[in-house]
């Protein structure tokens, strides 16, 4: 694959930060659990120390650790100082500042890298990447996306989001995507017609707010299942429709992921 290590942003997130993302309930966590775009997430790392069955796939995977906790390095620092920049822009409540920020993807990055060799000996990181996924028909229960669709709406276009989707709803039973923005904090221009297009396929799609804010605005996941999945009735149902403002800086840095 042809993903440059240079151009990435290698922050993860919690089990803790998942559960909240993605609405995750103790059932949830009894299911075969896919997480596409996962990085150097410290999820899989906890989830499977308390009996969860995750599989993270993710192209940064084709990287060493050291190679991994270099890139972090290099980039923290950077990306901090232009969160701090634009104040207005982040909501402060999960994470109570841009110093506890880093202090928690610090602490993710360290129980990623702790968890890396063994997990990959275990398959639990597989290299992999969208749109295409090297998996059997409805092998996982629940997929989650955790900062990847939606998210990269300029480097990534429609059909990119619908095949993803598409194929990502192919290996698992349901699929959940968090959050709803771009990176310049406006609701995805692909939302809508994302909505509207797997509701003529016959699935059941939710709108769910949930928990977890570190974007403003960035309160709420995609939940896209088959009909009869019980999914049309969790958290406050649907809303459709565009909406957002112009965010700060965070763009002026070229990205690939930030995960």
């Amino acid at each position: 694959m042809a993903m440059k290590l240079e151009k990435v942003v290698p922050f993860g997130r919690s089990l803790d930060e998942y559960v909240q993302m993605f609405n995750l309930t103790k059932s949830d966590l009894n299911k075969r659990i896919l997480g596409v775009g996962d990085g150097p997430a410290s999820f899989n790392a906890e989830a499977t120390k308390i009996g969860v069955n995750v599989t993270s796939i993710d192209p940064i995977y084709q990287f060493s650790g050291d190679e991994i906790r270099k890139r972090f390095n290099e980039v923290v620092d950077y990306i901090i100082d232009q969160i701090q920049a634009s104040p207005d822009d982040w909501i402060w409540s999960y994470h109570k500042s841009p110093e506890d920020l880093k202090s928690n993807r610090i602490a993710a990055i360290n129980k990623f890298i702790s968890d890396y060799e063994r997990g990959k000996l275990e398959q639990r990181y597989l290299i992999g990447e969208l749109p295409q996924l090297n998996f059997k028909d409805k092998e996982f229960d629940i997929a989650l996306c955790s900062h990847f669709l939606f998210l990269y709406s300029d480097h990534h276009d429609y059909q990119f989001h619908f095949d993803s989707i598409q194929e990502i709803l192919r290996v698992s039973q349901q699929v959940r995507i968090f959050p709803l923005l771009t990176l310049m904090l406006q609701r995805s221009p692909y939302l809508d017609r994302i909505i509207q297009e797997f509701r003529k396929l016959g699935y059941t799609v939710s709108i769910v707010k949930v928990g977890y804010e570190l974007q403003k605005g960035g309160n709420e996941m995609l939940l896209i299942g088959e009909r009869g999945s019980g999914i049309g009735d969790r958290g406050s149902g649907t809303k459709e429709g565009g909406h957002g403002r112009h965010g700060g800086q965070l763009l002026s840095y070229q990205l690939t992921v930030i995960s």
